[in-house]
């Protein structure tokens, strides 16, 4: 297919279904392009020649239970988008298969640039790389700060043993694209599994927190969008915290296929998000340790999923050849994270 139809974006279904549920909207021929960056769930950007959205979709072939549900990020970010989080305005959910082979969304397209890389960063230099970062931990203390009930998200989730319910999740993921031994992999997890910690009060969670899952742009370098909420839920609002750290901490592969902004000179070291976070929240993170080491554990199992979608064909991406060299990686730093704690 050419670039202006990639493979899950039929362009002439999708003009039928928004002249029809949003008549008007549409103005001339649509174009289409896959979006870079996402490792699980497919992005798409679309055009008229005037007006641009974004279509949100499940990978093409091999899909997980919940992990791709897109009635959920789309309900998550309708709810989010009145409230100062930022979040691009929602346009459309489909729910019909016979569209584009799976449910979707379509939402507005936001102007802003996602940091994925040390490189992409350093024309920015350290003081505006700071800023940006540091401005991602208020954003996030932000996000926690909403209240669930007054946006209609009372009842997006289940907190009530959070935690425990994470673990067995991702362990069921792991069970489903397993194919090949990870040493240290059922380690770990039973590890996280004996040293619990008590969560705080639940809050909206994103679940996928980090510097090239928000677009940054103006002359402030402002957030201008979280995206990516498929795995938002209501729950333990460390985890986030501890994904952020994680993602802070330079694994020293300037070539890897996962975001190496840590690496850019002016990045704030872990410990410096990890007080600005407990300094504008007033929580406790005096158990930030196994927070990220669970999410070691946690992307470990992700880069294992596409790894394995990779090996069947079922997922494009840059970089997706290499990443099943990471997994082990990530297994060796949740280990070392707890034994340090």
């Amino acid at each position: 297919m050419s670039p202006d139809h990639p493979p899950g974006l039929d362009l002439d279904r999708l003009r039928a279904l928004l002249d029809r549920e949003r008549p008007g909207l549409v103005t001339g021929p649509l174009s289409g392009r896959l979006i870079e960056g996402g490792r699980s769930n497919l992005t798409y950007g679309v055009s008229d020649g005037t007006s641009k959205w974004v279509v949100r979709r499940p990978p093409l072939g091999h899909v997980l239970a919940t992990a791709h549900d897109m009635k959920r990020e789309h309900r998550v970010i309708s709810a989010l988008h009145p409230t100062d989080v930022p979040v691009p305005r929602p346009v459309l959910l489909c729910e019909d298969e016979e569209v584009l082979g799976a449910p979707f969304y379509v939402m507005e397209f936001v102007e802003g640039t996602p940091y994925r890389t040390a490189g992409q960063l350093a024309p920015l230099g350290p003081e505006r790389t700071r800023a940006a970062v540091l401005n991602l931990v208020d954003t996030l203390v932000g996000l926690h700060a909403v209240d669930p009930a007054e946006v209609g998200l009372g009842d997006f989730g289940r907190p009530g043993g959070f935690l425990d319910r994470q673990l067995r999740r991702w362990a069921k993921q792991l069970d489903a694209s397993r194919n090949r031994d990870l040493a240290g992999i059922d380690e770990l997890h039973a590890t996280l599994g004996r040293e619990l910690p008590r969560s705080p009060a639940p809050t909206v969670v994103h679940g996928d927190y980090r510097l090239d899952n928000v677009l940054i742009g103006g002359e402030n370098d402002e957030i201008r969008a979280i995206l990516d909420w498929e795995m938002s839920t209501l729950g333990d609002p460390l985890t986030d915290l501890g994904l952020l750290v994680m993602y802070s901490q330079p694994l020293g592969m300037p070539d890897s296929p996962v975001s190496t902004t840590a690496q850019a000179p002016g990045h704030p070291a872990p410990a410096e998000l990890i007080e600005r976070y407990a300094a504008r929240s007033g929580r406790d993170v005096s158990s930030v340790a196994w927070y990220t080491a669970f999410a070691w554990f946690k992307l470990a199992v992700i880069l294992e999923g596409i790894h394995y979608r990779y090996t069947l064909g079922q997922t494009v991406g840059r970089g997706f050849d290499r990443i099943g060299e990471l997994v082990p990686v990530f297994i060796e730093h949740g280990l070392t994270t707890l034994q340090e704690g």
